[in-house]
C-alpha cells in the first residue's frame, strides 16, 4: 500500500475506504456475499471490472482475504479480515445519518443494526 499524502486519519481512510464501491461490498460481505457472482447481483450494479479492482484494492489493504474454492476454472471467494469486520460501526452509524437526514433511503435490515463486530 502507498504512503498516504496526508498525516490526517480521515484523508488517509478515505483513500482506502473512500471510493463509490468498497463500502458497499463491504456491507455485501456483512450480508453473507463471498463470491464473485454473488457481489454482481447486488442492486447498485457494480461492473465486473471494477469489482475486481476493488476487491483487489480491498486485498492489498488487509480488509478481505481472498481464498480459491474452485481449480477449473479457479475461482474465489472472500471474507472480511479483523480490520474489514471493525468498519461495521461505521456503516451502522452511516445508515443512521442517511435514514435521519436523507429520509427516502431504505432501512437497514435489524440483524445489520444489531449486529457486534466479529
Amino acid at each position: 500500500m502507498e504512503i498516504s499524502r496526508s498525516q490526517c486519519p480521515i484523508a488517509t481512510s478515505l483513500e482506502t475506504i473512500g471510493d463509490r464501491w468498497t463500502l458497499v461490498l463491504v456491507r455485501d460481505l456483512l450480508a453473507g456475499k463471498r463470491k464473485y457472482s454473488d457481489f454482481l447481483d447486488s442492486p447498485e450494479r457494480i461492473t465486473t471490472s471494477t469489482l475486481a479492482d476493488r476487491l483487489n484494492r480491498m486485498e492489498q489493504a488487509g480488509l478481505v482475504r481472498k481464498r480459491a474454492y474452485q481449480e477449473r476454472p479457479k475461482r474465489f471467494e472472500y471474507t472480511l479480515t479483523e480490520k474489514g469486520e471493525a468498519l461495521l460501526p461505521t456503516l451502522q452509524e452511516i445508515c443512521r445519518w442517511a435514514n435521519h437526514y436523507m429520509p427516502e433511503t431504505w432501512k437497514p435490515p435489524d440483524w445489520f443494526m444489531t449486529r457486534k463486530p466479529a
